[in-house]
């Protein structure tokens, strides 16, 4: 197996490790990842116990019609913003049986970029039943693959920082 899926195995078992510790349910929304990190979350046998579902919302449609986010967020803000990820890390939760979510949108290249969000432009959040929201912005070099390679562990290591946090 290539180092770099090792890696993200590695990540997604102390995720699931993690996940049962706190006898929660996983649930992600994706844009420019593309459903990575569900990916890399099922790989690992037995994540059907934490992991209940994936939303991939490439368009701003899928991300209004499945998540509920506003039309009004993404019109004023963009879809890569810390506003959007935000409500699709609530939608997540809101469709889902889950207690916690990772929500991920960006621009991966290696066109799409502008003068306020370049290529490698990222957002992510985590939402979580009694938790506070939190959410980032990143910007990562390398080209397409290597900035969703990026996204995907910068989820997968918020997601374990958000859980050690304590309860909101």
């Amino acid at each position: 197996m290539p180092a770099q899926l090792t890696e993200l195995t590695r990540l997604a078992k102390e995720v699931g490790a993690l996940l049962e510790q706190h006898g929660v349910l996983l649930a992600t929304a994706e844009s420019c990842t593309g459903g990575w990190v569900a990916e890399a979350i099922t790989r690992v046998p037995g994540s059907s116990a934490w992991f209940e579902r994936g939303f991939i919302t490439y368009s701003d449609a899928a991300k209004q019609d499945m998540l509920g986010v506003s039309a009004a967020t993404l019109a004023a803000f963009g879809a890569v913003s810390e506003e959007v990820v935000r409500e699709m890390a609530n939608g997540a939760l809101k469709h889902s049986r889950a207690q916690v979510s990772i929500a991920v949108s960006g621009i991966a290249g290696p066109g799409g970029g502008t003068p306020a969000k370049p290529v490698g432009s990222v957002c992510l959040a985590w939402a979580g039943s009694g938790r506070r929201l939190r959410s980032q912005v990143v910007r990562f070099s390398g080209g397409r693959n290597e900035v969703r390679r990026q996204a995907v562990i910068t989820a997968l290591c918020g997601l374990m920082e958000f859980l050690n946090a304590p309860m909101a």
